[in-house]
């Protein structure tokens, strides 16, 4: 008789790795479930203790529309705080035939600082299977062929040209993307979570490594965060264009660039690349260029 698959997301939503060994071993199981701790990763997402419950339901919610896209069906809950308590009630309630641990490698809970991975195996490996799945955030691949770069992105999520760009770039040499995603108001959880899984599943089927979870709502913190907890060797930071950009008229690609030595690339979406570069050669920033045409425009006029 074939049991239940648990998930159980301690950092990150999605994953390549996560959703590989979540294909082999579907349909073999009863259900899927995906469940995350109430818990504040070491990355961010929302900064009030009081909304930790919002950033593991963005957690699930983001996984559980991954794996939608690959076509396997699934259901999330968002469990404790404690991780041994969220961690020991998903396993009594499903009695999984197997967990899929997502977690980094070296992960420490409690005031004992017990490591989570030695700890599940031990309590709770002879009544199910636990598998590790790595999460690389500070000791992320070491192979120098590999470009880590993080994207800032929230409206421009879905833009085509955006996603082509992603792509064009693992082409020419292997990437692996990080994808944060600030909240906007006028854009709902759901969505963002739709969106961002979308991005990755593209991503994903192009054999492409990439990891992505909503932030908190300013994006100039967001990145800061980001910046602080993941490796990055360059950031791609991508708005609306001109004036449509709330993103460029808080100059954030400026700010960001004041913080890092880091490469911050800027990606205008429905804009070519090189109109962009071309502005910024110029020295002045495309938000500018954008204020400076409507201005001419409305004198004209």
């Amino acid at each position: 008789m074939s049991q239940p698959l648990l998930i159980f997301l301690n950092e990150v939503a999605g994953g390549r790795l996560l959703l590989e060994a979540a294909r082999e071993k579907a349909a073999d199981a009863s259900y899927v479930v995906v469940v995350a701790p109430q818990n504040q990763p070491s990355v961010g997402q929302l900064f009030d203790p009081e909304e930790r419950a919002e950033a593991a339901r963005a957690r699930v919610d983001v996984t559980l529309a991954v794996l939608d896209e690959f076509g396997i069906e699934a259901i999330g809950e968002v469990l404790d705080p404690e991780y041994d308590l969220a961690l020991g009630d998903a396993i009594r309630s499903h009695r999984p035939s197997e967990v899929l641990l997502s977690c980094t490698y070296d992960f420490r809970f409690g005031l004992t600082r017990r490591d989570l991975l030695s700890w599940a195996e031990l309590t709770y490996g002879d009544v199910t299977k636990i598998t590790h799945i790595p999460v690389r955030i500070e000791d992320d691949s070491v192979s120098l062929n590999v470009t880590h770069t993080l994207v800032v992105a929230n409206r421009t999520l879905t833009s085509e040209d955006l996603q082509e760009r992603l792509l064009d770039r693992s082409g020419d040499r292997p990437h692996r993307y990080t994808i944060i995603a600030p909240a906007a108001d006028d854009v709902s959880e759901a969505t963002v979570a739709r969106n961002l899984a979308s991005v990755l599943a593209k991503l994903y089927h192009a054999d492409i490594d990439a990891t992505g979870q909503p932030m908190s709502p300013d994006p100039f913190d967001a990145v800061k965060n980001a910046i602080e907890h993941y490796r990055v060797d360059e950031i791609l930071i991508s708005t609306l264009s001109g004036e449509e950009s709330h993103w460029l008229k808080q100059d954030l690609v400026g700010r960001v660039r004041e913080i890092t030595d880091k490469a911050v690339i800027h990606h205008e979406a429905g804009r070519p690349p090189e109109a962009v570069a071309a502005v910024v050669a110029e020295g002045e920033s495309p938000a500018a260029e954008a204020e400076d045409s409507t201005a001419e425009e409305k004198s004209e006029a």
